[in-house]
């Protein structure tokens, strides 16, 4: 390299003998690489520099960061504008940036490894071509409908241009991230390397000249045919509104800025997708989406505790069934911990095996991991029916039935035959967790860890200490959470915890509705309509009847009459009506296929008369989760509104775009929420009465978020 450098805050721009140019990005006092909006005079000062260059061959565009890219665009700045034009500007000034890259008139190569997301790949974009390491770090997307908003430096019109329009589509309207084989295959990127040749074969390219890109015939067909363009845009209109039931707006705009600039052309393209996305930030689905994403982005740095965590050694989990075999599954593969399964039985070990084994098997048949990683990770579990071979590990998670009895027997178990300072996690989602530490010897080291199911894809899992937790305790197991993948939030110990308890008074009026003549069709539909991924009907049966019926006694027992259940669970389990599981609940299933069994609305003594339209029933159902949510936050159930939202949205997908139960309590008003659960007592019975936090917020016409 020669001395001629020029350094800027976030950027180095050096030139070496043989007319390359080095762009090292590196953006100081942040671990990961963002865009941010007072990058552009920086970004300009070397553009005019590099324009100014004559004698340069080529330029390879790098980061400095050791296991990123860049992550995107720094999405705080979108929260300083106060119309959609400010955004629009914002938009509007990457776009000229990036324009300037890509009329460089020398060869520009990008340079990646780590992830390469949303700005950033737009930025990659606009170079004239793409060089990835094969690291599994490395991870390339426009994940920015996540947010709820499109790309805005020009990503909606370079992507489609370069791989076609129905791989584009796929990747801006799910958000999807890719890995470096799979972006090669796709054409995102040119090339797929080992990151320590990454730079020399990024150099090597540049030296060649600007690649000539001719479109294949299949992008031909996508892109440039009329007729076939039109095809694959109805075709991804119609499975998105499918999916996002209108309650995404993001989606429809992504459509319409792809076409328009298909069919006007590159620049008027720019000019729609800048203003759509100035449109969008300013939108309430944006605002919430983007408000988990910073919630969930500062509980990453917390600990749940003021204490620091032990450091996991190893993970036992007592239990081969559904939650303990998911359990075992995510902390040797995710968490890349040695798993020991303890079972009564032989077959319980081997089932908690095979549940790792065929999640494993699917990722190696689509190329994700190789075979020799595949045995690598399996190698991390092992089974046992005694406690032999967890000498090592300082964590047991407990994952056996749902018996007092039962469990004290583990943790009077785990006490007499580990080492002393094992911590015991117990993975109950109804039984209080200071009953089950009456008798440990030692109770600081039990704390629960509720998993849902399954557990391999629910991100949530609620830490709940009992009075008499450490404080290490609760720390360790937050930090085991995350390594597992998961999102932690601490609840206290009371009934139902937090998810479960707003659950459960949904699920009841969604009964009651059915009791009340609506079909199951008109009730699941309602609740897909607001915005959940399945309606309650479909959730009672996929999760259990019989696990709601053991459930439902509990909460009515410590919590009152509001949780009284509908006659509907017993009715159903002496029919032998467990839900899927069982073949048969309110639905009939034959393998994959399920359908309405018509026979339940006999069962139940139910005469058919819809009388609520989709919005009152959804609403109905509603109400008695958002009344119980303010009271768990009232009870110190939660610590916080955010940790409600968190909980509630990715413990039960309450709809993202609405942000959780608590901002949409603020967006619907703590007065008009009265209002609204007043007229619904009145006409459907007291558990509907407003709880006194929200009445006492409604005087003062306060919210939960300030």
């Amino acid at each position: 390299m020669s001395d001629n450098t020029m350094t800027t805050n976030a950027f180095t721009l050096r030139y070496g003998d043989d007319g390359i140019a080095w762009l090292a990005i590196d953006v100081p006092g942040e671990s990961m690489n963002t865009l941010q909006a007072t990058f552009v005079e920086e970004v300009s000062a070397i553009l005019d520099e590099l324009e100014s260059r004559k004698d340069l061959k080529g330029m390879v565009l790098f980061s400095a960061k050791p296991d990123n890219f860049v992550a995107g665009a720094d999405v705080r700045m979108l929260d300083a504008c106060q119309t959609a034009e400010d955004a629009q500007s914002i938009a509007e000034s990457g776009q000229k940036l990036f324009s300037r890259i890509e009329k460089l008139p020398f060869h520009v190569v990008a340079a990646i490894h780590g992830p390469c997301l949303g700005g950033g790949l737009e930025l990659a974009l606009a170079c004239h071509s793409r060089v990835a390491s094969d690291d599994d770090k490395t991870r390339i997307g426009l994940p920015e409908v996540q947010l709820g908003l499109l790309p805005g430096s020009g990503g909606t019109q370079r992507l489609p241009r370069l791989i076609g329009v129905a791989g584009a589509l796929d990747m801006i309207l799910t958000g999807k991230q890719l890995r470096a084989k799979k972006a090669k295959k796709m054409g995102v990127v040119d090339d797929v390397v080992p990151q320590t040749v990454l730079l020399r074969v990024a150099e090597e390219l540049a030296l060649k000249g600007k690649p000539k890109r001719k479109s294949s015939w299949q992008n031909w067909a996508m892109g440039g045919n009329a007729l076939g363009r039109s095809v694959v845009f109805d075709q991804a209109a119609k499975k998105t509104r499918e999916k996002t039931r209108n309650n995404y707006p993001a989606t429809d705009a992504i459509l319409d800025v792809i076409k328009h600039g298909l069919d006007k052309g590159m620049e008027k393209g720019l000019v729609m997708e800048a203003k759509r996305f100035g449109e969008l930030v300013m939108t309430s689905e944006s605002a919430a989406l983007r408000s988990l994403f910073f919630a969930t982005t500062a509980m990453k740095k917390e600990n749940g505790a003021d204490a620091e965590p032990r450091k996991v050694t190893g993970v036992t989990v007592l239990g081969g069934g559904l939650m303990g075999a998911g359990i075992a599954n995510v902390s040797a593969t995710k968490a890349n911990l040695a798993v020991r399964v303890k079972d009564v039985s032989n077959d319980g070990i081997l089932n908690a095996m095979n549940y790792s084994y065929k999640l494993l098997d699917k990722k190696r048949k689509r190329r994700i991991i190789s075979k020799a990683e595949m045995q690598k990770q399996m190698g991390r579990i092992s089974g046992t029916t005694d406690y032999s071979g967890m000498q090592g590990n300082n964590v047991v998670v407990e994952a056996v039935f749902e018996d007092l009895k039962l469990k004290h027997q583990m943790v009077g178990e785990v006490e007499a035959n580990l080492k002393p300072g094992t911590i015991f996690a117990t993975n109950t989602s109804s039984l209080p967790i200071h009953q089950i530490a009456e008798g440990a010897k030692h109770p600081e080291n039990l704390v629960g860890l509720h998993y849902f199911s399954p557990v391999d894809k629910m991100p949530l899992v609620e830490v709940i200490p009992h009075a008499g937790t450490s404080e290490e305790t609760v720390a360790t197991v937050v930090k085991l959470a995350k390594k597992q993948g998961k999102t932690p939030i601490v609840v206290a110990d009371k009934a139902g915890f937090y998810v479960n308890r707003i659950l459960a008074p949904y699920m009841n009026e969604a009964a009651m509705t059915l009791l009340a003549g609506e079909s199951v069709e008109h009730i699941d539909n309602a609740l897909l309509d607001f915005g959940f991924p399945v309606g309650p009907v479909t959730l009672l049966d996929e999760v259990g009847i019989d696990i709601g019926a053991k459930i439902s006694p509990i909460l009515l027992a410590e919590l009152g009459e509001r949780f009284r259940a509908p006659d509907v669970f017993d009715v159903m389990l002496n029919d032998g009506r467990k839900g899927r599981k069982s073949g048969k609940g309110f639905f009939q299933y034959n393998g994959k296929k399920k359908e309405v069994d018509k026979r339940v609305y006999d069962l139940l003594g139910v005469k058919l008369k819809s009388t609520l339209s989709s919005h009152e029933l959804a609403i109905r159902c509603v109400l008695m989760m958002l009344n119980e949510a303010a009271r768990c936050l009232d009870e110190g159930v939660v610590k916080s509104a955010r940790d409600g939202d968190i909980g509630a949205v990715f413990g039960i997908g309450f709809p993202p775009f609405l942000g959780g139960p608590f901002r949409y309590m603020d967006h619907i008003g703590s007065k008009r929420l009265v209002e609204m659960l007043e007229q619904h007592e009145a006409k459907y019975g007291e558990r509907f009465a407003p709880c006194d936090k929200l009445k006492a917020m409604a005087a003062e016409g306060l919210t939960f978020h300030g």
